[in-house]
């Protein structure tokens, strides 16, 4: 189980790895597994720092592009804004978040722009708290 998700709450965790055995009997263990595992808890869940958290309200719902169909994503590219919630969210509820995160340039960016860079927050973040498990 990916650190992210070990961090997370018990309901992350048992929406992760139900779909990720689900996946494995049906793809075997690997990237494809592990790519619809998290399209699954992007439904339910948004990336928040270095660990997922419920969607406010019990949204639920594709959080980006690989969410909506993690293979089509694989074939055509797709854009992941790796759990941070843009089709959710208003753009006004981003800009909150990167106004929370000191985002530069903020108020020029655009919807997905916005979840770009709080993804880029989140990575750094989920960066700082492996390198804390590992010390």
């Amino acid at each position: 189980m990916p650190s992210t998700i070990e961090r997370s709450g018990k309901y992350a965790q048992d929406t992760w790895e139900k779909v990720h055995d689900s996946a494995v009997e049906s793809y075997g263990e690997g990237e494809r597994a592990h790519r619809t595992a998290f399209a699954a808890l992007k439904h339910t869940h948004e990336k928040v720092g270095d660990h997922w958290e419920p969607k406010p309200d019990g949204r639920k719902g594709p959080s980006d592009d690989r969410a909506l169909d993690p293979d089509a994503a694989e074939r055509e590219g797709g854009t992941s804004t790796g759990g941070v919630d843009v089709v959710g969210h208003t753009k006004d509820e981003l800009l909150a978040r990167a106004r929370e995160l000191d985002v530069k340039g903020r108020s020029r960016m655009t919807k997905q722009e916005l979840g770009e860079a709080i993804k880029k927050a989140n990575d750094r973040a989920t960066a700082q708290a492996r390198q804390a498990d590992a010390g």
